[in-house]
């Protein structure tokens, strides 16, 4: 049985997914999400009534390309003001594993993998295999040593990190380490994320300044046009 996966689109207006994304998921069962959002005063009800009919014609628009791959989709249709209540409804109702916050890209050649304080691999090589393709020729296990945390430990759990993905089946010579130390976490995730094409990252407790600033799978996204997938922890 595959994996799922949500793609959440923010519409009315939402960006198609690009075409090698499309191709990346096809192994994948793939949930499609559109979130509608709505000012503080329009019930949901009114809403759905009013744009409903072009909301599930545009989601059907977007399901297109995976029907024609052949890969199981189901489209998701969501009013509301909370997008993000409205992801995390809908990944424990339809049981996706992970997320994709899309970007635009025309390839993916380097992988980065931020690695939490504790050794995790078993779900990650199911969802950094996605985005590799024929042109993959880095995947780099990313940590960053902050607070009391010493460095060897964060060494530790990268090269921990690493002989996990390998033995799953990753090239030896494909799968790098690196680690830094600072205090500004996610700013560090993001200054490297940058020189990569995708990022493959486990989901992070949620944080005061998410609701201001956007999660820091979105920032990546936003900041970066990297693709993230983002892999439940308790699933």
């Amino acid at each position: 049985m595959a994996d799922t996966i949500l793609v959440p689109f923010e519409l009315p207006d939402p960006e198609p997914l690009s075409s090698v994304l499309v191709e990346d998921l096809a192994s994948l069962d793939v949930v499609l999400l559109g979130h509608y959002g709505l000012p503080e005063q329009t019930p949901a009800r009114e809403a759905r009534e009013q744009f409903g009919d072009e909301a599930e014609a545009t989601m059907a628009s977007l399901a297109e390309p995976f029907r024609a791959r052949g890969t199981p989709v189901e489209t998701r249709l969501v009013f509301g003001k909370d997008r993000a209540a409205a992801i995390g409804a809908v990944m424990l109702e339809e049981d996706c594993a992970a997320e994709l916050t899309p970007a635009p890209t025309e390839g993916i050649d380097r992988i980065l993998v931020p690695v939490p304080d504790v050794a995790e691999f078993d779900r990650l090589p199911r969802f950094v295999d996605v985005f590799c393709e024929d042109s993959t020729a880095e995947i780099t296990l990313f940590h960053v040593v902050e607070g009391e945390e010493a460095r060897e430990r964060g060494e530790t759990i990268v090269e921990e990190t690493r002989t996990g993905i390998v033995e799953s089946g990753f090239g030896a010579d494909t799968v790098g380490t690196r680690t830094v130390e600072s205090d500004a976490h996610d700013e560090e995730i993001l200054r490297v994320a940058d020189e990569y094409d995708a990022v493959v990252m486990y989901e992070a407790e949620s944080r005061l300044g998410d609701s201001i600033f956007g999660t820091l799978p979105d920032r990546i996204a936003n900041e970066t046009d990297d693709p993230v997938i983002v892999v439940r922890r308790d699933y």
